[in-house]
């Protein structure tokens, strides 16, 4: 069922019917583990999602349909000793892109930007991945300023949190991602940081990387933590901190390779501060309290976009900070035990200030630096959510999960509505003067689910669910889903799902005043590219939300020393959102167009894990692997997203002792297809792009623990110093040479 304009209230009535019917249908079951009381274990699980009800003098764990979502085929964990094991450099992507299904890629399949590269699940691209930070949603990267082609000049947002503070990450593709609504399309990464303890500890550490070529960026990061009790086993805080720099590439970095003008790396400085306070009110009932504070500077590296070389200005910035982005995150969660289930009460306001240099809004220099004057953006988003987990028994054991959620997202981006329309005149019902027309666009999106866990047999779960949309600006969405594990022998599993999901324009993409300009590339009439004037692109609030229809099946073993998995996965996506191609223009002197829902892509692959002991659990061999079938747009054949043809993550790890261990990684990456189309015009380009031919990356880390209190680590990246420099075609990132890290943490 696809979003309605204006829904009618029979459509909403039905909805509501429709959930009313799949709660009075379904069933669940639960498996339980026993935990004793006087420990803090429910409140340190708080945000593992773990359903926990009040037993007399114990708690019963019990897995609900979203704990038993993380075990379906599309799903992998990150601890927090697989991120001391194999630290990242600077961003968490660089550890989560070791998963099977993920990869990094930029935001579009342009190449431009490209080595901002962002999490990208099963070739479905970083906008249709759902970050999220102890499970509410992190949308900062929404400020950026949304181009003609899809780009946006961010690294995305997983860099908010510092390795060292992560308790754990799951990762969700495919339809267990379903459950969290708009924006998971291709899958999702929840970030859940380390919590409150009920003793004092704390720790400081810090960590560089230097790159063996000079020319590449080194980092430098220091973080510390504290945490324990204010109020004996009352009220708990924790508090961390984090500086983290890493240097910009050279500006002619990939000049001297191949004589391309394309800049490598851009650099950043981290600065992060987050407070948590948490009361725990009674045995069953849990207030906390979290803010946090982080500024994350760009510094340049002399990227134009395009790399064409229209704009001068930039050369003379390279080394300087051109965009600032502030985030602020106040969040009031409260978890209750009841006799009869568990509540989970969330409330959130997120804040971000992108300022950042003024840059180009027409053609060629379209995001392009052209000024050294900052302007600000405003991205700010308001969220509720209540969750209620009811375990009970009708004919077989269910444990059912009702929700509800209220999201409302506020752009206001003045630098980004300054395009003045030719003649003055209005187009469709906009002013064509740049200081009549608003900078602010919102929406408010509601939600309501249900899902159950069913205990159908002994070796049958079933987890139905279905989830209803409203958007105020896009109207109604139903999004069903169906999962399914079967036991065919006590060591061998069969597991499926399906489910629809969705994701709702964007507030550039459906803001009227928002206009681009190109004279000619990506034009569609006569004469000088549309009727001897040029062309526009306009916000479109008609637009409908995209769509996706998920589906993987997979088979799993595992006993004591073996766990082996193969998961087929197809999306069919449509209502891509593009740049559109029909005039509407008033005049005939140019050309106007809008962003419309004109794309169909499918990808689909195999993903397939391998672990197993190879001396006593001493030593241990993991091996996970992604080989992508299809990952292109129907109409015309070209990459949804630019990411290799398969990709093979292996570890060997190998513990001495309990002080000592050390790991070989090496991850092999399949050729990465380039377009033949260009982004911005309908037929095949004149020259050939080239593709990114296969290549490996191996690595070596080094974990020694000195004593209780002082641990080192070390190691060498890309070991065999593989390098691939970023160009005009389809090399659209730089691969970063060999470099050697060390870090020391103490802690008391």
């Amino acid at each position: 069922m696809s979003f309605d304009k204006k829904p009618k209230l029979s459509q909403i009535k039905a909805g509501l019917f429709l959930g009313v019917a799949a709660y009075s249908s379904s069933f669940h079951t639960s498996a339980e583990t026993q935990l004793p009381d006087s420990s803090l274990k429910a409140t340190e699980d708080r945000k593992t999602d773990v359903n926990q009800i009040a037993n007399g003098s114990s708690i019963i764990v019990r897995a609900n349909a979203q704990d038993l979502l993380k075990q379906q085929p599309g799903a992998s964990l990150i601890t927090s000793k697989d991120i001391e094991k194999d630290p990242p450099i600077n961003d968490l992507s660089d550890i989560i892109r070791k998963m099977p299904g993920v990869n990094l890629s930029g935001n579009s399949a342009s190449g431009a930007r490209g080595n901002n590269r962002q999490i990208d699940i099963r070739g479905m691209g970083p906008e249709n991945t759902l970050i999220l930070i102890d499970g509410v949603p992190v949308s900062s990267r929404s400020s950026v300023r949304y181009s003609w082609t899809g780009e946006r000049d961010t690294r995305g947002d997983t860099n908010w949190v510092p390795p060292e503070m992560v308790d754990h990450i799951d990762v969700l593709r495919g339809p267990a991602a379903a459950h969290y609504g708009s924006g998971a399309m291709g899958g999702v990464v929840n970030i859940v940081t380390k919590q409150p303890t009920d003793k004092w500890q704390g720790s400081l550490s810090a960590y560089t990387n230097q790159p063996e070529d000079k020319k590449e960026g080194a980092t430098k990061r220091t973080d510390f933590s504290l945490s324990g009790p204010l109020v004996d086993n009352i009220l708990m805080m924790r508090l961390y901190g984090s500086y983290n720099k890493t240097a910009s590439d050279d500006a002619d970095i990939n000049k001297v390779q191949n004589g391309s003008n394309t800049a490598g790396h851009e650099g950043v400085r981290n600065k992060d501060i987050n407070a948590e306070l948490l009361w725990k009110i009674s045995s069953a009932q849990f207030l906390t309290f979290d803010f946090g504070f982080s500024r994350q500077g760009n510094i340049y590296a002399g990227d134009t976009q395009y790399s064409n070389g229209k704009a001068a200005l930039p050369s003379s910035l390279v080394g300087r900070e051109t965009n600032r982005m502030y985030r602020q995150n106040f969040n009031l969660i409260h978890d209750g035990i009841w006799d009869w289930g568990q509540t989970k009460t969330i409330l959130s306001i997120e804040n971000t200030k992108n300022s950042r240099m003024n840059e180009g809004l027409t053609g060629g220099i379209e995001g392009s630096i052209n000024s050294t004057k900052f302007s600000d953006s405003h991205y700010r988003t308001y969220r509720g959510s209540e969750e209620v987990n009811i375990p009970f028994h009708l004919g077989v054991e269910n444990n059912l999960s009702l929700g509800a959620e209220w999201n409302r997202e506020e752009l206001h981006d003045p630098a980004s509505y300054t395009t003045n329309v030719n003649n003055d005149v209005s187009i469709n019902g906009v002013s064509g003067k740049a200081s009549e027309r608003s900078s602010k666009n919102s929406q408010s999106l509601s939600a309501a689910y249900i899902e159950d866990n069913i205990d159908l047999t002994d070796s049958t779960i079933l987890i139905p669910g279905l989830r209803f949309d409203y958007s105020s600006t896009f109207g109604s969405n139903l999004s069903p889903s169906i999962n399914i594990s079967q036991d065919i022998t006590d060591h061998l599993k069969l597991k499926s799902g399906i489910a629809r999901v969705f994701k709702t324009p964007n507030l550039y993409q459906s803001s009227e005043g928002y206009l681009l300009y190109s004279s000619g590339n990506g034009c569609v009439g006569t004469g000088n590219g549309g009727r001897g004037g040029g062309c526009y692109l306009q916000g479109n609030r008609d637009l409908d939300p995209e769509i996706s229809i998920n589906k993987d099946i997979g088979i799993e073993y595992s006993d004591e020393d073996l766990s082996a998995g193969i998961t087929y996965f197809r999306n069919d996506y449509k209502n891509k959102i593009i740049a559109g191609t029909d005039n509407i223009s008033p005049v005939s002197t140019f050309e106007v167009y809008q962003w419309k829902n004109g794309g169909k892509a499918i990808t689909q692959g195999l993903e397939g894990n391998i672990s197993f002991p190879l001396v006593n659990n001493v030593l241990t061999w993991r091996t996970n692997a992604t080989y992508m079938f299809t990952s292109k747009q129907k109409s015309n054949n070209q990459p949804l997203s630019l990411i290799p043809k398969y990709t093979l993550n292996h570890m060997l790890n190998w513990d001495v002792n309990d002080n000592l261990s050390t790991n070989i990684n090496w991850t092999m990456y399949g050729k990465t297809p380039a377009r033949t189309h260009s982004s911005k015009q309908n037929g095949p380009v004149k020259t050939t792009y080239s593709a990114v031919a296969s290549y490996s990356i191996l690595g070596w880390n080094l974990n020694y623990k000195l004593n209780k209190n002082i641990s080192l680590n070390a190691g060498v990246n890309n070991i065999l110093d593989k390098k691939i420099y970023r160009s005009s075609g389809g090399s659209t990132y730089n691969e970063s040479g060999r470099s050697y890290y060390a870090g020391i943490k103490t802690s008391f």
